[in-house]
Formats: C-alpha cells, structure tokens, sequence
C-alpha cells in the first residue's frame, strides 16, 4: 500500500537525519512514486506526524483494552492502564516521539499542538465514556454542572505526562511511571465524590427543609 510506504519511508528519514525530508518530492523521488501519490495520502508532513500520533493513542487503548482484566477494571485503573501501555509504546518509538514532541511541543503550558489533535479527540472520546460508566458506580460524582468538562481536564493531565515524558532523563523513564500514578490518584480524587460533595448533599438538605 502505497500510503504505509510513504509513512514508513517518512519515518525512516526523520530516524536517520533527525529532520523531515527538504521536500515531497525528494521522498517520493527516493520512493519512485510521483509527487502526486503522496498529496492522495496526505497535505503535509506534519499530517503524517498527526496521524503517527493518533496510532500511538488508539493502539495504547486497544492494547490495554484487550489485556484478560480489563472488565475488571474501574475508570482509574483503566486509566492507569491506558498510560502505561501507551508509554511502553512510547518507549518503543522513543527516538521518534521525543524528536516529535520537541520540535511540536508549544513553548506556553497548556496549548496543544495540532500534531496531538487526531490522538486528543480519540482520547476524548475514550475517557468522556469512562467517566460515565463511572458515574453509574458512583466512582466519579455527578457534577452537571462541570462534568461536561472533564474530558478537557483530562487531556491536560496528557499534556503534563507527554512532556514530563519528554525530559525524563531516569532509566527506563522511572520518574514518568510515577507521576503518571500521582497525577492520576489526584485526579480521581478531584472527580471521584468528596467532602465537597457531602457538603453540597447537606446544603440541599438544608434548603428543602426550608
């Protein structure tokens, strides 16, 4: 399949010279296709690098979706389990992921790179369905009124692993395994039912007896 060639020849180029190719031609002239092959396939290079990305994220969820305890699961663990795949996959491809979240990482906190969009809609989608199937058990609290916008919440939680990831200089990223544990033990905290809760239950309880 002509579109797997140029991908796999894109990557082989960024792997040796640590920079995309001078141009499409150049790439589809070292492929023998015509430069036209490659614009049926994609708009740019950095279309390339998005869809690498979004690979990475749907393969991390596949994965961790298939291993036996996977039903066993609550949201945080399927969580924690989609991490780790994911930096295991990472780990994999570490010297394309770090050279890609180098050159796209934005230099303000916070901004997403378009390189992540395909990977931050998938990871939406994944984690908005997590998170109501967690409502249901009552692991996460039924917040109406801000619930709707955890799913960013969460991707920000992403933002802070792929770039604690990308200047992890511990053996085998050790430090990155363990603030993934930190940030996401917070976050279930943050979402899952508090004493915040508790309080608002008994100002309701309050006011209907009024």
């Amino acid at each position: 399949m002509e579109k797997e060639r140029i991908k796999q020849a894109y990557l082989s180029y960024v792997l040796n010279k640590n920079t995309p190719p001078a141009s499409v031609f150049k790439l589809t002239q070292k492929l023998g296709l015509p430069e036209a092959e490659f614009y049926r396939h994609y708009a740019t290079f950095a279309a390339i690098d998005r869809e690498i990305w979004g690979d990475f994220g749907r393969d991390a969820r596949e994965r961790a979706a298939k291993e036996p305890v996977w039903e066993t699961y609550g949201a945080r663990e399927k969580l924690l389990a989609f991490y780790f795949t994911l930096l295991e996959i990472l780990k994999q491809n570490r010297s394309y992921a770090l050279w890609s979240l180098r050159k796209y990482m934005p230099p303000v906190p916070g901004l997403t790179p378009r390189v992540l969009d395909d990977f931050r809609q998938d990871f939406e989608h994944f984690v908005a369905d997590l998170l109501r199937q967690a409502r249901q058990t009552e692991e996460v609290a039924s917040r109406p009124l801000v619930q709707d916008q955890y799913p960013r919440f969460f991707w920000a939680q992403v933002m802070f692993v792929l770039g604690f990831f990308a200047k992890d200089d511990t053996l085998n990223f050790e430090r990155t395994d363990a603030a993934v544990e930190k940030a996401v033990t917070l976050s279930f905290d943050l979402v899952g039912r508090n004493s915040l809760d508790s309080a608002l239950d008994f100002a309701r309880f309050l006011i209907r007896r009024r």
